[in-house]
């Protein structure tokens, strides 16, 4: 009988080696999967930590037309991310990526990727290098030929050449120039005062272009029958950019700018000198204070006090308000203005010169 139990026992031995090695397979397998989720795990959550923070600035280039991936990729390899698939599952699992603006970003190691992301959402890029510049209204070609050399590395004299031989330039409004050798700078009066930008490296042939295109811009926003209002009155572009620069040059009160093209339009059907002072500050370098008789005694084209009719071209850039005043003049039986003294550079008009007279003598009383 106990000989039957030895050969029994002695039967069930493989048996109970195999399920123990069994079992001792499974138990390392769990182990090893346990240790490789705890590992896996591990990775991830180090790979969505921010790398090392640094104050060193990396620029990014995010190309025109960049996918996701692409721009997970180049994220990598400038250090800013530790492994571009874990960010591109982040941006999955956030539904991200899909509004990611190009350009070149300013980017620095220790951004999380939500700033990375926000960044890109919202195209922050570097800004270029610009070339700044604001040319007021009523400014003349040798005041703006001042300001930039004095702002911008342009040379004025380069400038001031360009300025006076126009014809390479591109516009439809630089073709209305008469060729009239009276001009002073051809395209004295075309330049559209505005603020421009340009990227560092730009010429002063550059700067000239956008400001004449700038000027097509404009009055291209003007009425549709603009034209059709000068061909009636007989008028030029080039004779309506000179009445506008008058009206720049001489008043400062918007309401006055049309009642004034009304005075200038009556002056001239009536063949009567323009008498505007502005066009007598214009031939000297720097307006003066006062004008005294002796100046306006000067012989140019320019001097509307020895001349009838307009002068050979404006005498500064206008402004929109101001081309709109010289197309569109108010209907009046004024001839004359004369400045108030009373600080507000207001006018005070008249039909007669004998109104004209008490006018003048009311502006002094009210300016002692």
């Amino acid at each position: 009988m106990n000989n039957l139990l030895e050969q029994e026992n002695e039967h069930n031995k493989p048996k109970r080696s195999k399920v123990k090695l069994t079992l001792l397979i499974i138990g390392l397998l769990l182990l090893i999967g346990i240790g490789t989720a705890s590992g896996v795990g591990l990775y991830i959550a180090n790979a969505l930590q921010p790398v090392a923070a640094s104050g060193q600035e990396v620029r990014v280039s995010i190309p025109q037309g960049s996918g996701s991936a692409q721009i997970a990729k180049e994220l990598e390899t400038k250090g800013l991310i530790k492994n571009s698939s874990i960010f591109m599952y982040y941006l999955k699992w956030h539904k991200q990526g899909s509004k990611f603006q190009a350009g070149e970003y300013s980017m620095k190691p220790g951004m999380t990727f939500e700033e990375m992301i926000d960044k890109l959402n919202n195209g922050e890029i570097v800004k270029e290098d610009m070339i700044r510049i604001t040319i007021p209204e009523g400014f003349t070609i040798d005041q703006i030929a001042a300001k930039i050399s004095e702002q911008t590395p342009w040379k004025k004299e380069a400038f001031l050449q360009m300025a006076d031989e126009a014809n390479e330039f591109k516009s439809e409004t630089n073709f209305t120039i008469p060729d009239n050798k009276n001009l002073k700078h051809r395209l004295e009066g075309y330049l559209f005062p505005e603020t421009y930008e340009f990227k560092k490296g730009s010429s002063e042939q550059e700067f000239i272009e956008r400001t004449l295109q700038q000027l097509d811009k404009k009055l291209a926003t003007l009425p549709a029958d603009w034209k059709d209002k000068l061909k009636e009155r007989g008028l030029s572009v080039h004779q309506m950019l000179t009445i506008a620069s008058l009206i720049e040059r001489e008043v400062v009160v918007d309401e006055e700018r049309a009642l004034v093209s009304g005075v200038i339009q009556n002056r001239l059907k009536k063949n009567m000198p323009l008498q505007i002072d502005a066009t007598v500050q214009y031939l000297f370098d720097k307006s003066k204070d006062r004008l005294l008789e002796k100046d306006l005694q000067i012989q140019s084209p320019y001097n509307t006090y020895l001349n009838t009719g307009l002068p050979p071209g404006p005498i500064a850039s206008p402004s929109l308000a101001s081309m709109k005043a010289a197309i569109y003049p108010e209907e009046t039986k004024y001839l004359f203005y004369v400045t108030k003294k009373d600080g507000t550079k207001g006018h005070l008009f008249a039909e007669t010169f004998e109104a004209h007279k008490k006018n003048i003598a009311e502006s002094k009383k009210a300016g002692n």
